[in-house]
């Protein structure tokens, strides 16, 4: 009887691409032709309503329920003449994916069935809160719980060969009204960073009157041929390979990087950009990633809350596309040991109603000082909350990426480049003159910050969180992770922190400084309070984790200890204070990210005891009954010990890792049932961490021996050449 492997691989080395064909051959031609953007709203909409709606996304305004009616017919409209027979909610829970529930348009009635649509199913929809992660908001017996429409996010149209769905954003809150999702705290949190930003801006430019947070989210993940993945248990339940010896040949050649793209794999990534440009994802780039089977997509910059639905859209769709080439997009951290994990690079820059970046230096004295402060701001309130902001990037899964010489480590540290480093230092040691120094090249007593180049200096891939040019690249995002997390903690601690600034600064200015001496008084003061947070050097060396402890910043590796930050009373204040979180909100989400972290490795527990009772040991114990057998024979020949000391060794060996195996798992189970008692959410997150997550290596290292050992033919799962190379 063939092993599921030998017929997976026989499948994997016959797969044929499926014909691939864009709607057009200008991307300019169908780009968001599935969006009810601005373009679309303006021809199915009247002017009136159509202004009112504009007005909403941009200013936040109420509106009625006449407005939304037409709002609703009109996207119904629009939608039935492309074929669309249902609507959802469109809707991002605690759960990290997204969510969806189902509504036709049709109603029967009196005078024959009809299609409809209206503004109240448009605004707000009822899903089930107690079915959904909610940190004990919510018990089984309480289960209202409200979706209401982000009109700030187009609604688009999802396709699939059985029908289209017209997709709603939204938010999801409970019955009281607490958060249950990702996009409600990150809608508030771009408002009070946009509040604070332009009050800041007024100190330099009156006509601004709104600033957008910008992002930029580089998806990294990895292709394995689905029939492989199936032959895989530990892939298919946890996302990763929980066994598994490295592979001969694996990055070290760096072959595989820039290289060019197989061309099964382009034609999944033709396919999935097509779909993704007609929701108008902006995706610009594709490309091979640093290890074997690894690649990377990246689209041009978009409004922050736009960005972060686009990107769980767009993981959505990467899914959906790949059953079609019988691939399997894997997005966890570190699905293979030994080759490099993925991480979502999110770079995060703030623009003005005006068009100017305020990330970006200027000529201009007045500029250069605009940018420094919101540059400096930045780096203060990253400094302040270091702590939370690494809370924020945390899970199980991206445990395994940090600090692994591939990724940024868990020190938040900020990168700045040679440039500005020098200029920061510059104006922290220099004397403010109450003078303006044109002549001589000086500006209020230190050196014009010049115009600075998107490749003004190198980049540094150690770094958690790096000025890029014109804006800062938060590098430790896993690939799995949705962005509002992070983001609204970003956003969070700017706008406080910029709301601080206001207040220092017109402290000096009714002290009778000058406006702009006030400002660069501020500006040295936070440089100096923030400096240890900048590191220019290798965040992977040792000699960087001692100087972080001597600076007094954290390292803390893992999840449960990480997120002891989200309910520390510095925490808590921030987030109250400016509404994005209440107390109780915060405690929720530490419960429910506790509660994740420990499931996911009660996950693998079970999944690596059964794996190995049931297909790796059997596997070995087989094979060394052969090896059993021939040494009997060897001895009934009358050959000499010499003969058969070699199937005798190899006997020795398997039995070794065999009773290795056997011991360490017996061990684990035995662990996991004690702490699964402990009633402490977070005690037993760190008992998972600390009591059950320690046999993982010790067994995959005695099952990875067993794999270079026993017969390749009896081996029952698909192995890392055959995973990582097999395109």
């Amino acid at each position: 009887m063939k092993s599921l492997r030998t017929i997976a691989l026989k499948e994997a080395q016959n797969r044929v691409s499926p014909e691939v064909t864009a709607p057009s051959t200008k991307i300019s031609d169908f780009f968001g032709s599935n969006v009810f953007d601005k373009k679309k709203m303006k021809d199915f909409l009247t002017k009136e309503v159509y202004e009112k709606l504009i007005s909403t996304i941009g200013q936040g305004e109420l509106l009625n329920q006449e407005d939304a009616n037409q709002i609703a017919s009109a996207m119904k409209t629009w939608a039935m003449a492309k074929g669309v027979t249902h609507y959802t909610h469109w809707f991002q829970p605690l759960t990290g994916s997204t969510a969806e529930k189902h509504d036709s348009f049709f109603e029967p009635s009196s005078e024959g069935a009809i299609e409809k649509f209206a503004g109240s199913a448009l605004v707000q929809q009822e899903p089930d809160a107690s079915s959904f992660p909610n940190g004990g908001i919510r018990n089984t017996f309480e289960a209202r719980g409200y979706t209401a429409w982000d009109p700030s996010s187009p609604a688009f149209i999802m396709e699939s060969k059985a029908g289209k769905t017209l997709c709603i954003p939204t938010v999801f809150v409970s019955y009281t009204g607490e958060a249950l999702d990702f996009k409600a705290p990150l809608l508030k949190a771009v408002a009070a960073l946009d509040k604070a930003a332009v009050d800041v801006c007024q100190y330099f430019d009156k006509g601004i009157t709104k600033v957008n947070a910008s992002l930029g989210i580089e998806q990294e993940y990895f292709l394995v041929d689905l029939s492989l993945f199936n032959a895989r248990p530990d892939l298919a339940l946890t996302g990763r390979t929980l066994f598994g010896h490295m592979s001969a040949k694996g990055q070290q050649l760096e072959d595989h990087y820039f290289g060019s793209i197989p061309e099964r794999v382009f034609a999944y990534m033709v396919d999935f950009e097509n779909e993704a440009l007609k929701l108008g994802i902006p995706l610009k780039t594709r490309h091979n990633e640093v290890a074997p089977s690894q690649f990377e997509c990246a689209p041009i910059y978009e409004e922050i809350n736009l960005a972060i639905d686009h990107n769980q859209l767009l993981m959505d769709v990467m899914e959906k596309v790949a059953r079609r080439h019988n691939f399997k997009v894997l997005l966890h951290e570190k699905p293979y040991a030994g080759v490099n994990g993925s991480g979502k690079h999110n770079n995060w820059s703030l623009i003005t109603d005006t068009g100017k970046n305020l990330l970006a230096p200027g000529k201009t004295p007045k500029n250069n000082l605009m940018f420094l402060t919101f540059f400096v701001n930045t780096i203060k309130a990253v400094c302040e909350h270091a702590d939370l902001l690494r809370a924020s990037i945390t899970s199980v899964s991206n445990d395994h990426r940090l600090g692994a010489n591939e990724a940024p480590p868990a020190i938040i540290s900020i990168f700045l480049g040679q440039q500005l480093d020098e200029i920061l230092d510059e104006i922290e040691h220099s004397r403010i003159s109450k003078k303006t120094k044109e002549e001589n090249g000086l500006w209020l007593g230190i050196p014009k910050v010049p115009q600075i180049l998107l490749d003004n200096t190198d980049r540094n891939r150690t770094s958690p969180f790096a000025f890029t040019g014109n804006k800062f690249e938060l590098r430790a995002v896993g690939s799995s992770a949705n962005s509002s997390a992070p983001m609204t903690v970003l956003n969070a601690i700017v706008a406080d922190q910029l709301v601080k600034f206001k207040v220092d600064v017109d402290k000096l200015i009714k002290k009778g400084d000058k406006k702009d001496v006030a400002l660069l008084t501020v500006i040295k003061k936070y440089i100096k309070e923030s400096k240890n947070i900048r590191f220019e050097g290798n965040g992977y060396s040792q000699e960087w984790a001692d100087e972080a402890a001597k600076r007094g910043l954290s390292n803390i590796k893992t999840t449960p200890k990480a997120l002891d930050a989200l309910v520390s009373e510095k925490t808590t204040e921030l987030f109250t204070k400016t509404n994005i979180f209440s107390q109780r909100e915060l405690h929720a989400r530490h419960e429910i990210l506790l509660e994740n972290f420990y499931k996911k490795l009660q996950i693998e527990a079970r999944v690596m005891g059964e794996v190995t009772h049931s297909q790796i040991l059997p596997a070995a114990i087989a094979y060394q009954n052969t090896l059993i057998e021939n040494a009997k024979g060897l001895k009934e020949l009358g050959l000499s010990k010499e003969a058969i000391a070699t199937p005798l060794a190899i006997i020795n060996q398997l039995s070794k890792h065999i009773g290795e195996i056997k011991t360490n798992i017996d061990a684990m189970l035995a662990q996991r049932k004690v702490i699964n008692n402990i009633e402490d959410t977070r005690d037993k997150a760190i008992g998972y961490d600390e009591k059950v997550k320690v046999y993982f290596d010790t067994i995959r290292y005695h099952t990875d021996k067993l794999e270079q050992i026993v017969d390749d033919s009896l081996w029952p799962l698909p192995k890392f050449r055959e995973l990582l190379f097999l395109k």
